[in-house]
């Protein structure tokens, strides 16, 4: 979870120096705006000093913005002074409106909040919440120790008196939609950590899993999950006698043939082969509705059998053993995900219906049974006798889960 956590902070880190040339661009485009505005609206009464904070801002945010392109502590403080001076200037322009008398017409009035809107919407392109909040907090503040100010000395504010109500209205304005900004960019920023984490899980489960299934098992859950699994178990019978009367290379030949055959059959139904354990193919269905797993294990289970059944016939052509196995299937909630102890990670699936696909196992082969499903797969399959797989419970095989079945290929 660490690295995953530090992977996501890289990532974003990186579409954020990406964004840094749009934002500072964005600021000069915004800077020349204001510039426009300044010179449509009283611009010839505007006092040197407001060119000059226009001109300081316009040097300002260059720096800023270039001293933002770095990383570490001192890109962090560059990004938080260029967020602060985004604030003085929208500060600055809304005072300095009240100071000439705010009651000089609605477009001044509209000239005098712009830096703020335009200034807080540069401010949450960033992603960065608390960036938006500081940017949004010393803008408010100031506004209410302005207006506060007004009241208090009206003489300080020329016309303020005539403009409290709309004073009143641009403030709450400004803060409502200061809130609006804020949820959105926290939004915003939820979903590309969430996002992040999928892609990061996603990364992670490809090693061991095809895409596909990785897509799936990434959108259910992150990390370790109770997810419900259908299993299935396939071993060769008498492979220890075998192996006393037959070469090693004629065993690992008989061996290699099933596995490729079962492989096979479980890619081909949409399941994974979690691992080969001696002679032994442990698979597992994860993906689709409880009933689609166990039909894709039946299927597979019957694949097998078919696929090995040509296996057999050339090897009798061959004048060679014949290979016989024993395959079980159960299905549960079982906990799925990459199992890592910091030395070898591993995906596979842990549970009960785990110890329990191992005891149906033991009861196949001792029944001399080819299939050998739990009664819980026959209820998701539909119950016995169900087509297409037919299951037909096996007198004296009963579990404390029931009886097992067998199944029979579609008529």
């Amino acid at each position: 979870m660490v690295a995953a956590k530090t992977a996501q902070d890289a990532a974003l880190r990186v579409m954020q120096e990406g964004g840094q040339p749009r934002l500072t661009a964005l600021r000069i485009v915004i800077l020349l705006v204001l510039l426009m505005a300044a010179q449509a609206y009283d611009g010839s009464l505007h006092a040197l000093s407001h060119w000059f904070i226009l001109g300081l801002y316009g040097l300002g945010t260059v720096w800023f913005g270039l001293g933002e392109r770095g990383r570490g502590r001192k890109a962090a403080a560059y990004s938080w002074a260029g967020t602060s001076l985004n604030a003085l200037l929208a500060v600055y322009v809304i005072v300095e409106h009240m100071l000439a008398g705010g009651g000089t017409g609605e477009g001044a009035d509209a000239v005098s909040r712009l830096p703020a809107y335009l200034l807080l919407l540069q401010t949450g392109l960033s992603m960065q919440v608390s960036h938006t909040l500081l940017f949004c907090a010393i803008v408010t503040a100031s506004w209410v120790v302005a207006f506060l100010v007004g009241l208090a000395f009206p003489d300080l504010f020329p016309g303020f008196n005539g403009d409290v109500p709309m004073q009143v209205i641009g403030l709450a304005t400004f803060v409502a939609t200061g809130l609006i900004v804020i949820d959105g960019v926290t939004r915003l920023r939820r979903a590309v950590d969430r996002t992040l984490e999928v892609e990061s899980e996603r990364g992670r489960l490809a090693r061991f899993v095809p895409n596909a299934i990785a897509r799936d098992l990434s959108s259910d859950a992150l990390g370790i999950h109770r997810r419900h699994a259908c299993l299935l178990i396939l071993d060769i019978r008498g492979f220890s006698a075998l192996s006393q009367r037959h070469a090693p290379e004629e065993m690992v030949s008989a061996l290699m043939a099933v596995r490729a055959q079962a492989q096979g059959a479980v890619a081909a139904k949409g399941g994974i082969v979690d691992k080969y354990i001696g002679d032994a193919v442990l698979a597992q269905f994860v993906t689709g509705t409880p009933q689609e797993q166990a039909q894709a294990a039946a299927a597979c289970a019957l694949d097998i059998q078919a696929r090995l059944a040509e296996v057999n016939t050339r090897r009798r052509a061959e004048d060679r053993f014949v290979i016989h196995t024993a395959t079980a299937i159960h299905a549960g909630n079982l906990l799925v995900g990459v199992f890592d102890d910091g030395v070898r990670a591993e995906y596979t699936v842990l549970g009960p219906a785990m110890n329990m696909l191992a005891r149906i196992e033991v009861r196949a082969k001792a029944a001399n049974l080819a299939i050998a499903a739990s009664e819980e797969i026959v209820r998701l399959l539909g119950g016995p006798q169900t087509p297409p797989f037919h299951p037909r419970p096996v007198p004296g095989t009963e579990t404390e889960h029931g009886p097992l079945y067998t199944l029979d290929a579609a008529s």
